[in-house]
């Protein structure tokens, strides 16, 4: 394929540019950006569509259901904390948008209250029933027959009741504190207990060590999967929690709670030490949101927002479950291959146990693109070089890897064996700091240098640098990719990987390596561009070319996909282009702050959000650059945090071969998708990309059938 010709096929009739006789409109007015947060909210609606969708198979929309409310819960923890932090202190943070915290707040509690209805009544009343047909049952205490009755009371007795303490309110025993995102019931009693206390009101708090579903073993159970919800089981035998005492209410509740971590790096002596000290803090901070049950009578709610300081807005009380998260465990324990998308193989790239990896990588560079092909060639790189004799350093960044992952067994092999060993990790990753202080000791303890990266800037490049000695001459072998180094999002994550021989780009990597461990000025860094420092200038001004071009007459061209765009000074200069006359198609999965086709601002700029069964978190960026066709793939949103408070690495695509087919698999591909593409209006909304019946193009399933081997699913249960 003609780069220069595919790329001006793609171009859609373009607006003449309109920059004479008009006013220049002020590119800075908030009416040109829409909210972060409310797209946030906007992005988890389409979320909960593949939750919907009838297209979708039954357990991957319970699945979908379950990610919903996972994200909605970091949106809370963090974004809503954020916003409620900022409305106290009297602050604002300038958004583009102009809203302010208070009407913010406003709208988050109006959009969010119409979605967990939303998504409560798909649960209730299509995905669960629909699972009953198949056989999957998740049984509420009316319907239990009498020896499952029998099961839940020994079950009970036996594993949850040693382990429950009920806590009565009285003056001794105050409100308890309340961990966040716990499952919890409010219970009220009546009657007077063994020392003459006549408490109303009894907190029993759930100790998180007890699984939340429980399957029915098969000598009671009436379906091939009977499930019950460990709330159930509790709110059926809680009166054996009070003997002697009358349960008159039993409602389960949730508290939601500021869970962003914060340390001042430039006040502490030993970073690991201080977030350790800080991680039991993120389950007290300041409750944001109350998560009960519906059934819950409204002195009750009124007395527990009360307790947590909240307002009446911050009340969700739903009809299910509180906390609908944990029904993921449905969707893992049960065997049903015919409910869930089909399984597959990752393509190879000619790459297993028995290839010199090295060998192969100076036969030329390799992409590949998870999960859609195999993540084992970075593996097997690491493991490799651990192994090698002629290895003499292995330098990594580690943001998220897993607890369990093999390519730290990997490093640590690489120590023990006496080679250089470096490790910069990220112990401030939100969520993983437990898992990464606990990868960083291991590797501290077998004598690697590990690293935390640089005070004030998460480090979130992904990349790689194995020293070789060859001939006498030292080497570079080098990964950078897109994604985390994490064995199982690499399963589920698209994202690329670039494993080159390419020297120039091992110098590049080995100076940022330099600049994140040791002290220096900028190093002139030749082929790579790197946050904080050059990339967000080097997008400015390729966007900035692409304008010139336009204007000059000539074909101009950008093409980008991320996972969130809102950094302002980005946004303008698409403004800018697209008035100018630049073709702009950008594929934004998540929040996207630019606003499209507003006359006279960005009617050239279409912006579309793919979402299905794999989670599209690539970063790649076109540039039609006079036919040259630029071509990046990066660690790096557009965002004010990745390109001003993050180190990130955006690498070019040289090979004409690989620069095509990353152009054809992460753009082209998706700008044809007819199945799982939202195209975002001006008004801020998004629609389903309506395609013509009998040609619908899928491109997860399009790149699925040009990579991987995919099995035949039976739909026989028994299978």
């Amino acid at each position: 394929m003609d780069e220069l010709t595919s790329v001006d096929d793609l171009m859609t009739e373009i607006m003449p540019p309109e920059l004479t006789n008009i006013q220049e409109p002020d590119l800075s007015d908030p009416q040109y950006y829409l909210n972060r947060e409310l797209s946030f909210l906007e992005f988890n609606r389409r979320v909960l569509y593949l939750a919907e969708s009838t297209s979708t198979p039954l357990l991957e929309r319970l699945r979908f259901i379950t990610i919903c409310s996972t994200n909605l819960d970091e949106f809370f923890e963090i974004r809503v904390a954020g916003r409620k932090e900022q409305l106290s202190l009297g602050l604002s943070e300038g958004d583009p948008d102009q809203l302010a915290p208070r009407q913010m707040l406003k709208q988050i509690s109006e959009v969010a209250h119409e979605f967990v209805a939303r998504q409560y009544r798909v649960l209730q009343e299509e995905i669960l029933p629909a699972l009953e047909t198949q056989g999957v049952r998740l049984l509420r205490r009316g319907a239990w027959t009498v020896r499952q009755q029998d099961w839940v009371r020994d079950f009970f007795n036996a594993e949850v009741l040693p382990v429950m303490t009920p806590k009565g309110l009285d003056p001794a025993h105050p409100f308890p504190r309340i961990l966040n995102k716990s499952l919890n019931f409010i219970v009220s009693l009546e009657g007077t207990d063994a020392f003459g206390r006549r408490s109303r009101f009894a907190v029993v708090q759930v100790p998180r060590c007890l699984p939340r579903v429980l399957a029915f073993p098969k000598e009671v159970a009436e379906s091939a999967y009977d499930f019950v919800l460990l709330s159930s089981v509790i709110h059926d035998r809680v009166e054996e929690l009070f003997p002697g005492m009358t349960v008159t209410g039993c409602h389960q509740f949730r508290v939601t709670r500021n869970s962003d971590l914060w340390v001042d790096e430039e006040e502490v002596d030993d970073l690991l030490r201080a977030l350790k000290g800080e991680l039991g803090s993120r389950n007290y901070g300041a409750a944001v949101r109350l998560e009960v049950a519906d059934s819950c009578p409204e002195p009750m709610t009124a007395f527990l927002l009360e307790q947590f300081q909240l307002e009446p807005s911050d009340l969700y009380q739903v009809n299910g479950p509180v906390n609908l998260h944990r029904l993921m465990a449905i969707h893992d324990m049960v065997s049903r291959p015919d409910l869930k998308y089909p399984p597959f193989i990752p393509g190879q790239a000619s790459i297993d146990g028995e290839t010199d990896i090295f060998e192969k990588i100076r036969e030329g560079d390799i992409l590949l693109h998870h999960p859609y092909q195999s993540f084992a060639p970075v593996m097997e790189l690491i493991r490799q070089a651990a192994a090698d004799p002629n290895v003499l350093a292995i330098k990594q960044t580690l943001y998220r890897t897993g607890t369990d992952s093999p390519m730290i067994g990997a490093l640590i092999d690489a120590a023990k064996m006496g080679k250089e060993v470096t490790a910069v990790v990220e112990l401030r990753a939100r969520f993983d700091e437990a898992a990464n202080i606990d990868l960083a000791t291991r590797l501290q303890e077998v004598g690697a240098n590990v690293l935390y990266g640089v005070v004030g800037y998460k480090t979130h490049a992904k990349m790689v640098l194995v020293v070789r000695r060859e001939s006498g001459r030292l080497r570079f072998y080098v990964h950078l990719g897109t994604g985390n180094y994490h064995l199982k999002t690499a399963q589920a994550y698209s994202d690329f990987s670039l494993l080159t021989y390419n020297q120039e780009i091992g110098e590049d990597v080995h100076k940022l390596f330099m600049q994140l461990t040791g002290l220096g000025k900028v190093s002139n860094i030749h082929k790579i561009q790197h946050s904080p420092f050059t990339l967000h200038t080097t997008l400015l001004n390729l966007i900035d070319q692409e304008t010139q071009r336009a204007r000059e007459g000539k074909s101009a061209a950008i093409m980008a996909r991320m996972n969130s765009l809102s950094e302002p000074e980005i946004i303008e200069a698409l403004y800018r282009a697209s008035r100018a006359g630049v073709s702009i198609d950008l594929i934004v999965r998540g929040i996207c702050c630019l606003r499209p086709g507003v006359p006279g601002v960005s009617e050239n700029i279409r912006v579309r959000s793919i979402l299905g069964r794999f989670l599209e978190h690539s970063r790649v960026f076109y540039f039609h650059a006079g036919g040259r066709g630029l071509t990046y793939c990066s660690s790096a949103d557009w965002m004010p945090r990745n390109l001003h408070r993050r180190v990130e690495t955006c690498f070019p695509i040289e090979d004409p071969s690989l620069r095509e087919r990353v152009l054809e698999e992460a753009i082209t591909t998706y700008l044809d998708d007819q199945v799982e593409a939202w195209l975002l209006g001006s008004d801020g909304h998004y629609h389903l990309k309506a395609g013509l019946e009998g040609t619908l193009r899928n491109a997860q399933e399009i790149l699925l059938a040009k990579h991987a081997v995919q099995r035949n699913v039976s739909s026989n249960p028994t299978s």
